[in-house]
């Protein structure tokens, strides 16, 4: 005799179990607890509750109704650790706040998927796109915010951090600590913010005095996101015969490669050579030794990010002028940024 499959409650029963009103726990369900300041603990009673008897939200059903799709796109250069997931983390948090469901691709910087990922999410019915690091180069019928995208062109918000402000905390920091010839890797050429950030450096050199050696300047190629290029590049910098007391790396990850190759040529960081990274991501205050870091704030970048988005797709705004939101750094000082050596190289 086949098994008899239980029905899973429906709303008002799962209530009346939980005795709590039908909102409560629909508001629960759709992920808008927080929303509407619903003690977590009521929270993961309903949820554990709605788990145990197979309940879930008709979603499918809402968005027929409604003709939405509560769905966003986002697209990231690659998904690692570092830049794109902190900035993911913070997309999630506000998107979980209104119920809204996302899906992710990475380009790899591949021309094709560049091309036919905006099309696609198109014709999946997302409500918008939010572009990490990534250039738009179309014009879409939906609403698009950018991160760090630097495009200011009709009908796009950039969500962009002020490049002048972290260029002058990172070489402010190693004028005081009296360093003078002060090493510096660039981002890829690909990078939306590898110009954006060598100009505010250069601006910012000028300003306090530092001068830029062009052989103690190399360029990140490989589109690897681990630390491999960055060893690869402070080797170069290294054979260069240009001696440098400091160096200024465009990631975090990039500065993690660069300490591996300074050990390798027998220096010590900081004793030596102090390193500043960029962005302080997770491992930046773990790393050995732990590193001194612009900071950018990635998950309030991916938070400002959702929420202008939402913003955008509950109001029906469509910006017909370019507009640009800026976010701040600040400098994070740990243990790999030291004085610079007794007698140190002009």
């Amino acid at each position: 005799m086949p098994q008899r499959t239980l029905k899973p409650p429906s709303l008002r029963e799962l209530s009346a179990a939980l005795n709590l009103s039908q909102s409560t726990v629909s508001r629960v369900i759709n992920g808008e607890g927080d929303k509407f300041r619903i003690a977590r603990k009521t929270q993961e009673r309903v949820l554990q509750a709605a788990a145990a008897h197979g309940y879930s939200a008709n979603t499918v059903a809402r968005s027929l109704r409604q003709k939405r799709s509560y769905t966003v796109g986002v697209i990231v250069p690659e998904i690692s650790e570092g830049y794109s997931t902190a900035v993911l983390g913070g997309i999630e948090d506000e998107l979980l706040k209104d119920g809204f469901f996302y899906f992710v691709v990475s380009h790899r910087h591949r021309s094709d998927l560049l091309k036919g990922y905006p099309r696609m999410m198109l014709a999946r019915a997302v409500e918008g796109i939010i572009a990490v690091d990534t250039a738009m180069e179309d014009e879409l019928p939906i609403p698009i915010v950018s991160v760090s995208g630097h495009q200011h062109r009709d009908g796009l918000v950039n969500i962009e951090l002020d490049h002048a402000q972290a260029a002058h905390l990172a070489l402010s920091h190693l004028k005081t600590l009296g360093h003078k010839r002060i090493a510096f890797i660039k981002g890829q050429v690909f990078s939306s913010d590898t110009n954006r950030r060598w100009d505010a450096i250069g601006e910012a050199a000028k300003e306090l005095g530092i001068a830029i050696h062009p052989q103690l300047v190399a360029q990140l190629e490989s589109a690897d996101a681990g630390p491999g290029p960055g060893t690869e590049v402070t080797r170069q910098l290294l054979q260069s015969k240009g001696p440098f007391t400091a160096l200024f790396a465009f990631n975090d990850v990039t500065a993690m490669g660069a300490i591996l190759a300074l050990r390798e040529a027998g220096l010590r960081v900081p004793k030596d050579v102090s390193v500043v990274g960029f962005d302080d991501v997770l491992a930046a205050s773990t790393y050995n030794p732990p590193l001194t870091t612009v900071r950018q704030p990635l998950r309030n970048m991916g938070r400002t990010a959702a929420s202008t988005l939402l913003g955008m797709i509950r109001d029906g705004i469509s910006h017909s002028q370019p507009v640009t939101i800026t976010v701040y750094p600040n400098l994070v000082v740990r243990k790999s940024t030291a004085p610079a050596p007794t007698g140190a190289m002009e």
